[in-house]
């Protein structure tokens, strides 16, 4: 534990003994200086402790008369860092097979949080949806994901201050309709009213949200995780490939899953066996082709390069150095 914060929970526990303490005295308990007992006690008052200032000769600093402090003090990105371990980790599988270890340790954790901070984790959690097992986190702020996920809960619109991949930065105003996380990344579903259209944003490229009066009624059509997987899927990179590829949309998407990947089933060619004679078609947008031959081979199925010319190359040169390197023996060279 690092030492200002080992000061804080000593500044509380001095506090907790009850009566009116002095800054001069408390700096003396601390080893500090009166300029960072007041800093220390903001500290506590942005976690919600009710640390009230006694003006006069005899003042100092008090607990509100008759505050009992809860057995658990988290900050908003600690208890939002608890809450959602616990829900990805049920979701992953991580837990018991019924999960009520994590749902029984998160309803205690939400029972001692302030109600601002509960009823913002339950909007939060209400909202969400995931979309695939965790990557690499990119993780929001909390003071940016708990505003988006009630404006969604509640239809609200909010304005935000956004930073594009190439860098540019705007004002936006948006009706938030979803909430995804997906790979290690947060993003939500909105109708952009700036640029008149729906759109995903990334939250980590999200600084600041201020909800707006009024509402709106949510859009229909696919759920913000299908939006999320499509747009992924769809958005512009640097080569456009469409294959057929011989095989159920079920069994491609285990290597070329929703979000990389847009999967159609084409009708059954008939003939003894459906399965046989089942082709879908395959659509993805890359920035590289190099390992697409690789893919392909393990899909293990028969294939049709529809575009681009240039991944029909890289395939046979990829089968070519299989082949070479299937008839080579190195104890034999």
């Amino acid at each position: 534990m690092s030492r200002p914060i080992a000061r804080v929970l000593t500044l509380l526990e001095l506090l907790q003994s009850g009566g009116v303490r002095t800054a001069a005295e408390l700096a003396d308990r601390l080893g500090v200086d009166e300029r960072t007992v007041r800093h220390y006690v903001g500290h506590l008052v942005d976690l919600d402790v009710p640390v009230e200032s006694v003006r006069g000769r005899y003042g100092g600093y008090r607990l509100m008369p008759g505050y009992r402090m809860p057995p658990l003090m988290l900050s908003d990105d600690e208890a939002l860092a608890v809450l959602l371990g616990l829900v990805a980790g049920r979701r992953a599988g991580l837990t018991g097979a019924t999960g009520t270890a994590s749902e029984t340790a998160a309803a205690k954790i939400r029972r001692v949080l302030p109600e601002r901070l509960r009823l913002g984790l339950d909007a939060l959690l209400g909202s969400l949806a995931f979309t695939a097992p965790p990557g690499e986190a990119v993780p929001p702020e909390a003071g940016v994901l708990l505003p988006v996920a009630d404006a969604v809960n509640h239809h609200r619109p909010v304005l935000i201050r956004y930073t594009a991949a190439d860098g540019r930065r705007s004002e936006r105003t948006l009706h938030p309709h979803g909430l995804v996380a997906h790979a290690g990344r947060w993003y939500m579903t909105a109708a952009d009213l700036t640029a008149g259209q729906d759109r995903m944003f990334r939250l980590d490229r999200v600084t600041e949200v201020r909800t707006l009066p009024g509402s709106f009624e949510p859009p229909e059509g696919p759920d913000p995780a299908q939006r999320v997987l499509t747009g992924l899927a769809t958005a512009p990179y640097r080569h456009e490939v469409t294959l057929r590829v011989q095989g159920t949309a079920e069994h491609i998407r285990t290597l070329l899953p929703a979000g990389i990947a847009l999967v159609e089933e084409l009708p059954a060619e008939g003939g003894a066996d459906p399965e046989a004679g089942r082709w879908s078609r395959v659509e993805l947008r890359v920035e590289r082709l190099d390992w697409l031959p690789a893919v392909l081979a393990s899909l293990d199925r028969p294939f049709v390069v529809e575009r681009p010319d240039e991944l029909r190359g890289l395939v046979e040169d990829f089968a070519e150095r299989l082949a070479h390197w299937a008839r080579h023996d190195p104890h034999h060279a």
